[in-house]
């Protein structure tokens, strides 16, 4: 409980969750006739206990919301913001060689 919730959609049809003790990876498809949502399937562990389920998610402005089911279980809502970026350093400019 220690790390805050998070989401992430990774390459291909992969992505991972977590929320409280809930730690799951997801398998992830584009809904054909909503193209902005993202429907999935996970997998993953509660306390120790195996879990499975289903979700979905779109972004709506600058945050994602989306809804997480339990397979016979319960089911909650959900809205995930993305975290501000830390501040890039500026690159340091190499100086071309100088001829001989």
């Amino acid at each position: 409980m220690d790390e805050p919730g998070h989401i992430t959609f990774g390459a291909g049809r992969s992505g991972s969750f977590q929320f409280g003790l809930v730690q799951a990876q997801m398998d992830c498809k584009l809904n054909a006739q909503q193209s902005k949502r993202i429907q999935f399937t996970w997998h993953g562990f509660d306390e120790g206990d195996e879990m499975t389920g289903r979700g979905h998610a779109e972004i709506v402005g600058d945050e994602l919301h989306g809804h997480l089911y339990i397979h016979l279980g319960d089911d909650s809502a959900f809205r995930a913001v993305r975290p501000a970026t830390a501040a890039r350093k500026p690159t340091r400019q190499r100086k071309p060689p100088e001829p001989r």
